[in-house]
């Protein structure tokens, strides 16, 4: 664990499952003592089944309104982290010329299962706990001595 940066953007495909859920657990673990944001290579609104889950951890991002990365005011972050290949290869050529981590989290897409609705909500229930299991070691909260 390193010390909690100042600005962290996810990033993924659609901006509408795996980077919402990102953002929604770091804000929720840090508040804003960090500055969280996400984007996708591209915007589709949010998921259902993503809010849904989310929701079973008491997080709403039923809010979260989806963007790509030309729409970023702002592309100086302390820390990249994409969760797709594709958006992993977007996130190298954004910062190229900057002093900026990226790191790849490749993470499944759940919406491609297919299923009754409770087999497809146990595929996003598993994406859920693995982002979450990953940002609580990488950004766990501070603890004062």
């Amino acid at each position: 664990m390193s010390e909690l940066p100042g600005s962290v953007l996810f990033a993924c495909t659609m901006n509408a499952i795996r980077s919402p859920m990102a953002e929604g657990f770091l804000k929720f673990l840090h508040g804003t003592r960090t500055y969280v944001d996400s984007v996708g290579m591209r915007a589709v609104d949010v998921d259902g089944f993503a809010i849904a889950v989310m929701e079973e951890m008491g997080i709403d991002i039923s809010r979260h309104a989806a963007k790509t990365f030309d729409d970023l005011e702002d592309d100086l972050f302390d820390i990249v982290i994409t969760l797709s290949p594709e958006a992993h290869h977007r996130a190298l050529e954004m910062t190229r010329t900057s002093s900026v981590e990226v790191e790849l989290w490749n993470t499944f897409d759940p919406s491609l299962v297919e299923g009754n609705r409770e087999q497809r909500l146990d595929a996003y229930r598993q994406v859920r706990d693995r982002i979450f299991q990953r940002i609580r070691s990488r950004f766990a909260p501070q603890m004062k001595p």
